[in-house]
């Protein structure tokens, strides 16, 4: 099927390119004007009901018409000379307030398919600083915050806000929500062009270096941006269809694994159709490219269906987060997997050779390159490649014990809203900017404001709360909300500890009878984000494990090769994690590693590492079934293949490696990149290979390899050539060139 698939594609090269540039063009534009609709940054809104927070929501919703609002900004008004606020200062802020609130602010003219987001924003005032200080207001507009129209939005009130407080002598600062969100985004706004143009030049060079030609430089990139088109489109629209909200990691975690599997697919034909082209120069592009795609489809097929699985595996999580971003993510890998096999391919058949422009040496084939020496080595000495692998990851792998998960957003820019929140802090509790509200629903008939005292009187003596507010009732006295300020910044570990203790078990001791209670915010949800992230974790990993492992029984067709790629899979996982841990908690002394790390690293390193081991072991079985002995095959299989993964992880290590300039990202920049650099330069290379060796014909029990299916192939299939061959020369232990005989009678390599 994968053979007609490509053989399709490369006789009708012209419309396949035509049909997905179409695709591109108008599913890039479907994507750009519903992602934002299509995703919800709200984290409160995809836990399960079952949860604390998710209960109080409900009520919050059912009871008072409340929905909790990540946009809400709180503005700090103050004198610009510093003094207390006389009372016509405050009769100024509120009429000003008013006036905020009543003004509708029209967006740019929005993009076609784009939601205008004019509207008029919502204004009230808050809590007085005690000493007189400063007045605090609050301010909320409607919409994603991540949407960069309605961050237009916001900053046109924030400059409008400015300057009407400016002429009467006061200043303003903002913090918080979309505030807080905008500031972030400014910080790092250049900051994010950069490292954007640092990774496309980094993929450029490395493909410049490798292949000496510019075709084959800026091709893949063009082609995986088009595609990427395709996939977000298809993504949002099926979102929409569907009336699902997707997170708002989502277009980023498109664009990165896109880029990743979709340059390394693209390089993996890249260098096998180099080598059809040199060992069979009769071919016209065509057939080059038809028997490249056919050889190669399979692996890609195998290495993309892992990371759907991967991905996939995610929908039976609790945590809603997680439930829609798998398959989201999985959409968008089967589109790159059939383009892969289609859109690629026929880019090949158009180029052939002029692919490789100006450069000629690729032409000739050369035996003493360092991926033949470092197959001719391996192949010798097995066994101390193996151990010093194994050595090197259980070293990292040590790392990973004492881990702890952290929830705190660690490495954020010190903004203005950070500095406005600092100073509000130093006159209210810590948590006034960011409340959290326990809200309690009778079970029937009503109740009454003496019947909550032990509620409100317990907490408020609860160590780590700063303010409790006096209960307010819905209008039919069914339900109750009491406004909690926490002495703590909400979004710190000492928060979401005080949350789910103290706090909570004081609500359990002294809810009224017949009513029940629950706590939501900041920390609030993020305890119950921690409780299903860990619960999610326990039960995805086994699942993805096994039916990455039900895939690669299929493609390799053999139980113990399977086993080897998994257990060296997991490897990998534990060494990349023990890593990030010793790096970050233990050398850098902070709380713990960012709780998103563990499934990051899952994702990244274990579904995108498997494509690498994928590639390696199907090119040791294709020379397995050539009647050469097992350490010839091996040394063939890592000449041929090593120099593709090498390139293929050092430009997708080196696009995370990026990551580590944002001090937001650099947890998941180092770690990811050093996983893939694992996965790729150790596993790949030499872990795989040298298991190989060792277990020989024997790691595809209870297939074998047939040896002979060589002798019964057409002559231009006998073209390939190797350090090994008896034909050509090989470079030996101590520098000098040996035939392919006296090489494998060093070897003393004995076949059954």
């Amino acid at each position: 099927m994968i053979r007609s698939l490509t053989s399709f594609a490369t006789r009708r090269r012209w419309v396949t390119i035509i049909v997905w540039t179409l695709l591109g063009a108008a599913l890039t534009i479907v994507g750009q004007s519903m992602m934002f609709s299509a995703t919800d940054s709200q984290a409160g809104d995809f836990l399960p009901k079952g949860y604390d927070s998710a209960a109080a929501l409900e009520i919050a919703e059912d009871k008072f018409d409340a929905k909790p609002d990540g946009n809400a900004a709180t503005v700090l008004v103050a004198r610009t000379d510093g003094r207390k606020l006389t009372v016509q200062d405050r009769k100024t802020i509120s009429e000003i307030a008013t006036e905020l609130g009543n003004r509708r602010i029209s967006a740019p003219k929005p993009e076609m398919l784009m939601k205008d987001h004019s509207q008029t924003p919502r204004v009230g005032e808050s809590a007085m600083a005690p000493d007189g200080t400063f007045q605090l207001l609050s301010v909320s507009v409607s919409g994603n915050m991540n949407d960069p129209g309605l961050r237009d939005v916001y900053r046109e009130f924030r400059d409008t806000a400015e300057e009407e407080f400016g002429e009467q002598g006061m200043r303003v600062g903002f913090t918080g929500g979309i505030a807080s969100n905008a500031d972030i985004v400014e910080a790092g706004e250049l900051r994010e062009k950069i490292i954007g143009i640092m990774t496309m030049g980094l993929i450029i060079l490395l493909n410049v270096v490798v292949f000496r030609s510019v075709l084959a430089a800026l091709l893949p990139l063009i082609a995986v941006s088009l595609i990427g088109g395709v996939a977000a489109g298809a993504v949002a629209g099926s979102a929409e269809l569907l009336d699902i909200k997707l997170d708002a990691s989502t277009p980023s975690l498109i664009t990165v694994v896109l880029l990743g599997i979709g340059i390394d697919y693209f390089l993996f034909l890249l260098f096998r159709f180099r080598e059809q082209l040199r060992t069979h120069p009769e071919q016209d592009a065509v057939t080059a490219a038809a028997a490249t795609a056919g050889r190669v489809g399979n692996a890609i097929l195998s290495a993309g269906l892992t990371i759907v699985a991967a991905f996939a595996t995610l929908g039976v999580a609790s945590f809603g987060q997680f439930r829609v971003l798998g398959p989201a993510i999985a959409i968008s890998v089967l589109v790159m997997l059939l383009a892969s096999l289609t859109l690629m391919p026929a880019l090949l058949a158009v180029s052939g050779r002029a692919m490789f422009w100006p450069a000629k040496a690729w032409k000739e084939e050369h035996q003493g390159g360092l991926s033949a020496r470092l197959g001719l080595e391996l192949t010798r000495r097995p066994v101390r490649y193996l151990i010093g692998s194994l050595a090197l990851l259980g070293v990292l792998s040590a790392g990973a014990f004492g881990v702890k998960m952290s929830y705190d957003p660690a490495g954020q820019p010190k903004t203005a809203a950070v500095k406005v929140a600092a100073e509000i802090s130093r006159s209210l509790p810590a948590g006034a900017t960011d409340p959290h509200t326990v809200y309690v629903r009778s079970d029937g008939g009503t109740l009454e404001q003496d019947a909550l005292s032990a509620l409100t009187g317990s907490l408020a003596k609860t160590e780590g709360v700063g303010q409790v507010a006096p209960p307010t009732l819905n209008p039919d006295r069914t339900a109750a909300r009491i406004d909690v300020i926490l002495s703590v910044k909400s979004d710190t570990q000492q928060a979401r500890d005080l949350v789910s203790g103290p706090i909570r078990s004081a609500i359990e001791k002294n809810t009224p009878a017949n009513a029940e209670a629950h706590i939501t915010g900041t920390a609030a949800v993020f305890a119950d984000i921690a409780t299903a992230v860990e619960k999610d974790l326990r039960l995805v990993f086994p699942i993805a494990a096994a039916l990455i492992c039900l895939i690669l029984l299929l493609l390799l067709r053999s139980v113990l090769a399977p086993l080897v790629l998994m257990i060296a899979v997991g490897l990998g996982f534990a060494a990349t994690l023990g890593a990030g841990t010793l790096a970050f908690q233990h050398l850098l002394d902070r709380p713990g590693i960012s709780f998103t790390l563990p499934l990051v690293l899952f994702l990244f390193v274990v579904a995108l590492g498997t494509d690498y081991n994928i590639l390696i072991s199907d090119r040791i079985k294709e020379e397995m079934d050539k009647p050469v002995t097992v350490r010839h095959a091996v040394a063939e299989a890592v000449r041929h293949t090593a120099p593709a993964i090498a390139t293929a992880g050092l430009v997708l290590a080196g696009s995370f490696a990026s990551l580590v300039a944002n001090p937001a990202t650099q947890e998941v920049g180092f770690a990811t990149a050093l996983g893939i650099v694992l996965s790729s330069f150790v596993l790949s290379i030499v872990l795989v290979p040298a298991v190989a060796v060792l277990l020989g014909r024997g790691l595809w029990w209870p297939r074998r390899p047939d040896r002979s299916a060589a002798r019964h192939t057409s002559a231009t299939d006998h073209r390939f050539r190797s350090p090994l061959d008896g034909d050509s020369a090989a470079f030996d232990r101590v520098g000098h060139f040996a035939t392919g005989a006296d090489v494998d009678r060093r070897l003393g390599q004995r076949e059954h």
